[in-house]
């Protein structure tokens, strides 16, 4: 007889199988539901992607030697460092590096949901100029 019961707790998308990126992806929007709504419209134009790891470059200019060593990367100008005279750039973009999570999820135990909600409110924080402290205040409110 099975239990039910621990289906329900599972991320959305998880199959038993590593969740591929679409599951990880479902993960960060439900995550970008819970966020208070004062935050929400500063975050309408951040796009989120999901990567399998950093590419060399990236760790390279983050000094970071190992692609299992980043979770997360958030890409863009804070809003703390904008003017008016900053338009028509890209869009600021937070990448999800998913083996990374993935690891960190099998290596620490925690659910897999809440892991990803972690790594995208670390990076969305940096969005807003957040210092670490911040950021673990705003993921408490969420």
């Amino acid at each position: 007889m099975s239990d039910k019961s621990a289906t329900t707790r599972l991320p959305p998308g998880w199959t038993g199988t590593a969740p591929d990126a679409d599951a990880i992806f479902a993960m960060a929007e439900a995550a970008l539901e819970t966020l208070p709504a004062v935050f929400k419209p500063h975050i309408r134009d951040v796009v989120i992607e999901i990567a399998e790891f950093a590419d060399d470059e990236t760790l390279a200019s983050l000094d970071i030697e190992h692609p299992y060593d980043l979770t997360g990367l958030y890409e863009g100008r804070p809003l703390t460092e904008r003017s008016i005279d900053h338009s028509g750039g890209m869009p600021d973009r937070v990448t999800l590096y998913r083996i990374p999570i993935l690891v960190e999820w099998i290596e620490g135990g925690e659910r897999l949901d809440w892991l990803v909600r972690h790594v995208l409110i670390h990076e969305i924080g940096h969005h807003f100029g957040f210092s670490d402290d911040d950021m673990h205040a705003l993921e408490d409110m969420a």
